[in-house]
């Protein structure tokens, strides 16, 4: 049979409706879904438990199931090593599925149909490609599942996509698959259960502070208030000052020429920073607190080129370099009588 564009609407709205399906049951049995029974289910397998696992897996990360259910119990089915293996490979996978789902179903209209900061957003992840999966993976913004079908919706690599997914998702699975294997093994009675359960909140502990870890790195460098002054007399930066309104015109003033956009209000202000994401920005604030937080902002939506001014206006006041300041309130003009 010839296939034609009509063939494949309706082949869309087949694989829509399956899918529509699969997360009614996920959702409709979601509290029959515990590592308990998955184990049970999983110990009548014999030899095919891995690859049933796995399917399982794939299954589960497409139909929205709870991945850290799965997880657990494949660290208590297969123990750290190969539940690590299995489990990761199982998720990569069911990325990898629902990602091609997505892209099947709705790439091109979404093309179409997004404008406006929207697309500013889309073009923003599609330009850092294969970096910003490896983020969202250490850094869980987004629900895992969710963002494998939203991912495929962008110009994305898939084979960046991959292995960025498989990569930057193992020290999650390492931890939460011997958690799930020291959990077993204290319910078991094992030996030396004392050392597995430090080595498994160990484990947590440094996924845990992974996110800050990978922030910092996505601020960029810092620069000095010296290079700030630089660039600023050059007229080859924007100078961004994340305070208050208030700080900005207070006390101790601002840069001349600089953007006030304060740090509670930048995620819905970036336009106001122009398309060129590449474009060097100097981030400001009273010393460098808010600036680093701003940074993490604007790594997330693409911008590479944001660096740190170290000491902030602080610093700039030190080297005794003018600033600009509010203009006093003008007296109210009397009420005619």
């Amino acid at each position: 049979m010839k296939f034609d564009i009509k063939n494949k609407r309706h082949l869309r709205w087949l694989v829509l409706a399956v899918l529509a399906l699969g997360i009614g049951l996920v959702l409709t049995f979601r509290d029959s879904l515990d590592a308990a029974a998955l184990t049970g289910f999983m110990d009548g397998m014999g030899a095919l438990a891995p690859v049933v696992f796995v399917l399982v897996y794939i299954l589960a990360t497409v139909f929205f199931a709870p991945g850290s259910v799965l997880t657990l119990a494949g660290g208590a089915l297969f123990g750290p090593v190969l539940g690590t293996v299995y489990n990761i490979t199982g998720a990569t996978l069911g990325a990898a599925v629902a990602f091609y789902v997505a892209r099947y179903l709705a790439s091109d209209w979404v093309e179409q149909k997004t404008g406006g900061r929207l697309r500013q957003l889309k073009d923003g992840v599609e330009q850092e490609g294969w970096r910003f999966v490896a983020f969202v993976r250490l850094v869980p913004l987004f629900p895992f599942n969710l963002l494998n079908y939203a991912l495929g919706l962008t110009r994305i690599d898939f084979i960046a996509f991959l292995w960025a997914t498989y990569v930057f998702m193992l020290p999650g699975a390492i931890a939460y698959t011997y958690l799930g294997y020291a959990g077993k093994e204290a319910i078991a009675g094992g030996e030396g259960l004392i050392q597995k359960g430090l080595l498994a909140l160990a484990l947590l502990a440094l996924v845990a502070f992974i996110p800050r870890i990978v922030a910092r790195l996505r601020q960029g460098p810092t620069v000095d208030v010296e290079t700030l002054k630089a660039g600023h007399d050059a007229g080859e930066a924007t100078v961004l000052d994340v305070r208050t309104a208030a700080d900005f015109d207070g006390e101790q003033g601002h840069i001349e020429g600089a953007l006030n956009l304060p740090l509670e209000e930048l995620p819905s202000r970036l336009d106001d920073l122009g398309e060129d994401k590449a474009a060097p920005i100097y981030l400001v604030c009273r010393t460098d607190r808010r600036s680093a937080k701003a940074a993490a902002i604007l790594a997330r939506h693409g911008f590479t080129n944001a660096h740190v001014v170290k000491g902030g206006m602080t610093a700039w006041h030190e080297h005794g370099w003018t600033v600009a300041e509010a203009e006093p309130a003008s007296e109210p003009k009397p009420k005619p009588a």
